[in-house]
């Protein structure tokens, strides 16, 4: 019975010696022998660095973070060159996993943690299709500049614009539609931050108490009332 309760006792002290992190990032980079990694994120619209890992043989490593609430976080990966990459993703208190490759670091990225991101990541794949689209009308107007042919570019110029309107009313009803995800007021400030007014007030009273209580929530609301103000 002593030796139990001395276990017990050892794991206890092993447990409150160890250092409690409120984001752990994991991350996995198939192919990287040497370089920097860096976890960063936007702290009074600059851009800055809460961890960092120098690599030097293994491929897996781990970041941490104080977090309040889920926000946007960026891992950057130096090479030992002039060239950085970025993998952006939606975090909240506990572990995120993100697994990829050296070769192709943002592209390969799979990245399993937050609800957030997983919204995040369904918000996405419709854009994706959306910005297809718009290098496809990008490539045709180009081809009417080059044979001069105005009808051809004035309809090109107006699918054009009905494309950014319906990026627009798409952000809106996805953060509408998302209303307890702290995704939707980060949506409004970095996707329709020069929507109408209204279309931002009507996102920032339908957040949950929540969600309006967070980072995002806080700032979007801050955004809306300055803009109220100048009007």
């Amino acid at each position: 019975m002593k030796k139990i309760a001395f276990l017990i006792l050892a794991l206890s002290i092993i447990s409150c010696g160890k250092e409690q992190h409120d984001l752990v990032v994991k991350t996995n980079i198939k192919g990287l022998k040497k370089g920097t990694v860096y976890l960063k994120k936007i702290q009074d619209t600059a851009l800055v660095t809460v961890d960092s890992v120098v690599v030097n043989g293994s491929s897996e490593l781990e970041l941490h973070s104080p977090i309040e609430s889920p926000e946007m976080f960026f891992l950057y990966l130096n090479k030992n060159t002039a060239e950085n990459e970025r993998i952006s993703f939606f975090a909240d208190k506990g572990v995120t996993e993100i697994s990829t490759t050296v070769k192709n670091f943002a592209v390969d990225a799979k990245i399993k943690g937050s609800e957030q991101q997983k919204v995040l990541e369904s918000y996405n794949d419709m854009i994706s299709r959306l910005n297809y689209q718009n290098l496809e009308l990008i490539k045709a107007e180009f081809e009417a500049r080059k044979e001069n042919n105005q009808d051809k570019l004035d309809s090109v110029n107006k699918m054009s614009q009905n494309l950014i309107k319906r990026r627009y009313l798409f952000t809106v009803n996805f953060a509408l539609n998302n209303k307890n995800s702290e995704v939707a007021p980060y949506l409004a400030l970095s996707e329709i931050y020069n929507a109408k007014v209204n279309l931002l007030d009507t996102i920032n009273n339908s957040l949950s108490p929540e969600v309006k209580a967070s980072k995002y929530g806080k700032e979007l609301q801050k955004f809306v009332d300055k803009i109220k103000a100048t009007e």
